[in-house]
């Protein structure tokens, strides 16, 4: 798979995603107090966009009439059915060994690795005749 630049960290603050797409996938990432997961933006069940969907903590209750909720921020809720998904590892909350949502590499990279490589961008040869700018094409 290819390496997509999704945006400068300074323009990515926590609590925020963006939705990128790299070899015809559409992928959602969610930054999670400067760590970084990536996500397919599709729900397994019905193909919803999780990139639409609600950000929201876990909500556990071992009696009735309590509740504890943590995790904020760390679950993503698909908008057309409301399954949950861990954002951090992609698994449903409901069943997470047999439903989940494809998990991609996220990293922060310094901008000179970025340009040294494996990127190779087309150049064409340029000189100056008689005050004009040619390029050669």
């Amino acid at each position: 798979m290819s390496k997509v630049i999704v945006a400068p960290v300074g323009e990515f603050p926590p609590g925020e995603r963006k939705l990128v797409e790299a070899d015809g996938k559409r992928i959602v990432v969610f930054n999670l107090d400067g760590e970084y997961f990536a996500l397919l933006d599709r729900c397994p069940h019905q193909g919803g966009s999780l990139c639409a969907g609600a950000i929201s903590g876990h909500v556990e209750s071992s009696s009735p009439g309590e509740y504890h909720y943590s995790r904020r921020g760390e679950m993503v809720r698909c908008p057309w059915h409301y399954w949950e998904f861990d954002i951090r590892t992609g698994k449903s909350w409901f069943d997470p060994k047999r439903v989940q949502v494809r998990q991609f590499k996220a990293a922060v990279e310094p901008g000179a690795a970025l340009v040294e490589g494996p990127y190779q961008a087309e150049t064409f040869p340029v000189r100056v005749e008689d005050h004009y700018v040619v390029v050669e094409a």
